[in-house]
C-alpha cells in the first residue's frame, strides 16, 4: 500500500466481505456505510447483482448520504450499478452474445461430466446463464460453505475443468471462480477489467485505491488487481477484513 490515503476502497466478495454466498455480519454492514462516508467504495465479484443484494445491499443500514459512493460491480464489471437516490441502477451490462453462451454452457457442461465433477446431488443449479458470464457450480449456487470448502479443498477439480474448457472455447476467457466455481467470459474479463471500469467511471487512478481480497496468490482470482499495480491487502476471511478496516477507518476523515 502507497503511503497516501486511498480515495477508493475495493473489495472482493465471497470470504471476504462475507462467508461464500452469505450475509455480510452487521459489523461488516456499518463498516462499508462508515467507509463510504470517507471514500468511495466499491464491492467487485463474479457473483450477479442478484447476489450482491442479498449479501450486502439487503443489509446495509439506512444512510442515503453513504450509498451515493457504493459502487457494486457484478459479473467482474461487467455489469455496472450505482445509486440513483432510491435504489441500485444498472448503468452498462455487457452480455455474452447468445452463440458465446451456448458454446460455453455446452463445453462446460460436457468437460465436467468427463472429468467425473458433475454432482448428481446439489443445491440449486451447477449451470448459471449471468447475462456477461456463464458460471459452473459444482454444488449448485445455494450449496452450504462446508460442503463447497469440502469439495476442492486444493483446488485441483477446478484448474482441472478450467483448462479443458478453455480448450473448448478458446475465443472466450475460462477462470477458477469461487471455492467450487468456474467463470466463462469474454476474453480479458477478470477483477482487473472490473477495477479499470472502477477507474473510467469515477475518474480516479488505480494508484490512488486499495483492494481487499482473500484470493491474490498466483491462481486465485483476486491476482490480477495485484499484477495490474493496485495496492492490495491479502485478507484470511470477514473478520479479518472487519479488524483491518477498524484500523483504515481510524486514519480516514468523513467527508465535509
Amino acid at each position: 500500500m502507497t503511503s497516501a490515503q486511498p480515495l477508493v476502497v475495493a473489495f472482493d466478495l465471497d470470504d471476504t466481505l462475507a462467508p461464500s454466498k452469505s450475509p455480510v455480519d452487521p459489523r461488516v454492514a456499518q463498516q462499508l456505510v462508515d467507509l463510504a462516508r470517507r471514500v468511495e467504495v466499491a464491492i467487485i465479484s463474479g457473483g450477479q447483482i442478484a447476489q450482491f443484494r442479498a449479501q450486502v445491499v439487503d443489509r446495509l443500514p439506512d444512510a442515503a448520504d453513504a450509498l451515493a459512493h457504493i459502487h457494486l460491480l457484478p459479473t467482474c464489471g461487467t455489469a455496472y450499478y450505482r445509486h440513483d437516490g432510491s435504489d441500485f441502477a444498472l448503468l452498462y451490462s455487457r452480455d455474452l452474445t447468445g452463440d458465446e453462451k451456448a458454446r460455453a454452457l455446452a463445453a462446460v457442461e460436457e468437460e465436467a461430466q468427463r472429468l467425473g465433477y458433475w454432482e448428481s446431488e446439489t443445491w440449486g443449479p451447477i449451470l448459471e446463464d449471468r447475462g456477461s458470464q456463464i458460471t459452473f457450480s459444482a454444488l449448485g449456487q445455494a450449496a452450504p460453505v462446508e460442503a463447497k470448502k469440502a469439495w476442492d479443498p486444493t483446488s485441483e477439480k477446478k484448474s482441472a475443468l478450467r483448462d479443458a474448457v478453455a480448450a473448448r472455447v478458446p475465443d472466450l476467457e475460462v477462470r477458477s471462480g469461487g471455492s467450487t466455481s468456474v467463470d466463462i467470459t469474454r476474453k480479458g474479463i477478470d477483477k482487473a477489467y472490473g477495477m479499470n471500469q472502477l477507474a473510467e467511471q469515477t475518474g480516479i487512478a488505480l494508484d490512488d485505491m486499495l483492494f481487499y481480497g482473500d484470493r491474490l496468490d498466483p491462481d486465485g482470482n483476486d491476482r490480477p488487481v495485484l499484477d495490474m499495480g493496485v495496492p492490495c491487502i491479502e485478507v484470511t476471511g470477514w473478520e479479518d477484513t472487519a479488524d483491518k478496516l477498524d484500523s483504515l477507518l481510524a486514519e480516514l476523515a468523513v467527508r465535509v
